[in-house]
C-alpha cells in the first residue's frame, strides 16, 4: 500500500473544507455529535471510532444521522489502551503501542476499528504511536514493527494510517518512516503538539515532513516555561503556531489536506472552533 492523500469517503470528491475533531466536541451521543457540529457551522468531522467499536454508539445510527445533516466523515481517530496524560513522564510510558502489557489489546482494538472504519467507508485513521525510543536500541525495532502491523490491520481495508506528531522532533519521525516496512505509513501533523512536547518549530517541522503529511490538526499552544513539562494548549490564533508561515507551507503540500480543527482544554469548545475557522477562512477554507 503506497502513501495516498485522503479523498474524505472512497470515490468522493476532495474540496478545500475545514473540519473538527468529534472528541473536540465532548458529545454525549451520536445525536449530540451531530447538532454540535452544526452549531460550529462545518460540515466534515474526524470521528473517534471507539464509541462505534465498543458499541455504545450504534454505527448505521450515526450514519443516518451525520447524511441527514449532510456531514460528511474525512477520517477517523484510533486511542490507544492504557494512555496516561497527566504528565510528559506518564505518557512517556504509557502512550501509543509501545507498553508490551497492551500490545495484543491493542492489535485486537485495531482490528475492531479497521472494520469499524471500513464500514463508515473511511480511507484514513490517525492514531498516536508513543514516543519513539533511541534507535540504537532493540525497542526501536519493536515500535517499528508494532507500527507496521498496526498499518497492515488497517491496509487490509485499503486505509491509510496516520502517525500523529509531537513526542518527537520532526528529524526523528522522518527517520523512523524511512525504515523498511513503513514507506506507507503517513503522518496526522499537530503543529501545537510540536510546542506542547517541546519538539521544535512547527512550521519548520511540516516543511521537513511535508511529503509524508496526509492530514493536519488545526491546534494552538504555548511552550512550558519549565522544560521537562507540559506547554499549554490555547484557542487557535492564542498561542505560538505562525499561522500565516503554517498555511503557505500547507499550500506547498500536492492535493487536498484535511484541515481538521482540534481543540482540547477550555469549556467553550464550540465558540473556539468558530474562532479557529474564522481564521482558517483567510487561508481560503470555507466551513
Amino acid at each position: 500500500m503506497s502513501i495516498k492523500l485522503p479523498q474524505a469517503q472512497k470515490g468522493a470528491k476532495s474540496v478545500k473544507k475545514l473540519a473538527a475533531c468529534s472528541w473536540s466536541l465532548e458529545p454525549s451521543s451520536w445525536v449530540d455529535l451531530g447538532e454540535r457540529i452544526l452549531l460550529c457551522g462545518l460540515s466534515r468531522v474526524q470521528l473517534a471510532l471507539e464509541p462505534l467499536a465498543s458499541g455504545q454508539w450504534d454505527i448505521d445510527q450515526i450514519k443516518g444521522q451525520l447524511a441527514s445533516h449532510e456531514i460528511v466523515l474525512c477520517s477517523g481517530m484510533m486511542g490507544a489502551i492504557g494512555e496516561d496524560y497527566s504528565s510528559l513522564e506518564s505518557i512517556k510510558g504509557t502512550g501509543g503501542i509501545r507498553p508490551d502489557e497492551h500490545w495484543d489489546a491493542n492489535q485486537s482494538r485495531a482490528r475492531k476499528h479497521a472494520e469499524v472504519a471500513d464500514h463508515l467507508g473511511l480511507d484514513l485513521v490517525t492514531f498516536h504511536a508513543g514516543f519513539i525510543p533511541d534507535k540504537k536500541t532493540l525497542e526501536y525495532q519493536t515500535v517499528i514493527d508494532r507500527i507496521n502491523a498496526i498499518a497492515d490491520i488497517f491496509g487490509k481495508y485499503e486505509i491509510q494510517l496516520g502517525l500523529e506528531t509531537g513526542q518527537e522532533r520532526a528529524e526523528s519521525l522522518l527517520d523512523l518512516l524511512d525504515r523498511p516496512g513503513l514507506s506507507h505509513v503517513g503522518i496526522n501533523f499537530d503543529p501545537a503538539n510540536m510546542i506542547l512536547y517541546g519538539m521544535g518549530d512547527p512550521a519548520s517541522a511540516l516543511n521537513l515532513l511535508k511529503g509524508r503529511t496526509v492530514q493536519v490538526h488545526m491546534k494552538d499552544a504555548i511552550s512550558a516555561d519549565v522544560p521537562g513539562t507540559w506547554g499549554i494548549e490555547t484557542p487557535v490564533g492564542q498561542g505560538e503556531v505562525d499561522w500565516d508561515c503554517f498555511f503557505e507551507i500547507l499550500e506547498t503540500l500536492s492535493g487536498d489536506i484535511n484541515v481538521v480543527i482540534e481543540r482540547e482544554g477550555g469549556d467553550q469548545r464550540v465558540k473556539d472552533i468558530i474562532e479557529a475557522c474564522k481564521i482558517a477562512k483567510a487561508y481560503g477554507y470555507e466551513r
